[in-house]
């Protein structure tokens, strides 16, 4: 873990690393007033938590985009990412949660949960490679294989899809999309586009449904076994 202490990790030491690998897996630059918006604190409290984990050796600065994670920073996010996500599975799989309240808690519980929790979490679980939402959960090793697809609303027309992930962190607008049946794993058909940004006409298996680009844009799909 480099310059920094196991017993070191706080809380806010793992947001700010989950944060800033948040934003590096969405490809925009953890700058300052980005990691700010993130996590709803001051610029200037940033700065300041951001040096402190450049001198500990979890930060590199990078040229005209803010900050990226080191090997040792990368291994610390990659760790609450898997708890936070293991959580989340096991909330839904056991406790009756649905995929729409999880996030909440697992935010709190990322932070309280040991690794040998999470590990008999994980094995109770039989090891899933996504949460409930899609999102790929790191191995206990540190190794991620990202979520591949095109966008939703980037699907030909007439071509079926299987919903592979689906952004986790509005409540409402998960609740909305189960109700048209957009969750991880469901066979979707494009039947057409409205013009000049209209919506995207789609049949799932809640039946034909119209969705806003802007919404479609947000549900990764692939090809269906690909």
């Amino acid at each position: 873990m480099g310059a920094i202490a196991a017993q070191a990790v706080t809380r806010s030491v793992e947001d700010y690393l989950k944060a800033i690998y948040r934003l590096s897996t969405a490809g925009q630059p953890a700058t300052t007033s980005a990691i700010a918006g993130l996590l709803e604190l001051s610029p200037p409290s940033v700065t300041g938590m951001v040096k402190r984990l450049s001198e500990q050796g979890l930060l590199a600065h990078e040229p005209y985009r803010g900050v990226a994670l080191t090997a040792a920073g990368r291994r610390l996010a990659l760790r609450t990412v898997r708890r936070h996500r293991l959580v989340e599975s096991y909330l839904v799989a056991y406790l009756g949660y649905s995929w729409d309240t999880v996030h909440d808690e697992a935010e709190r519980l990322e932070h309280a949960i040991s690794d040998e929790l999470a590990e008999r979490m994980a094995a109770a679980l039989g090891n899933p490679g996504v949460d409930p939402h899609g999102d790929p959960i790191p191995t206990a090793d540190g190794d991620i294989a990202e979520v591949t697809g095109v966008p939703l609303s980037d699907v030909p027309e007439g071509v079926a899809v299987e919903v592979r992930r689906v952004d986790e962190h509005d409540a409402e607008r998960l609740r909305y999309l189960a109700s048209l049946g957009l969750v991880p794993g469901a066979l979707v058909t494009v039947t057409g586009r409205e013009p000049f940004g209209g919506p995207v006409m789609l049949r799932t298996p809640a039946g034909t449904h119209a969705l806003g680009p802007s919404l479609a844009g947000d549900i990764l799909c692939g090809r269906p076994a690909e």
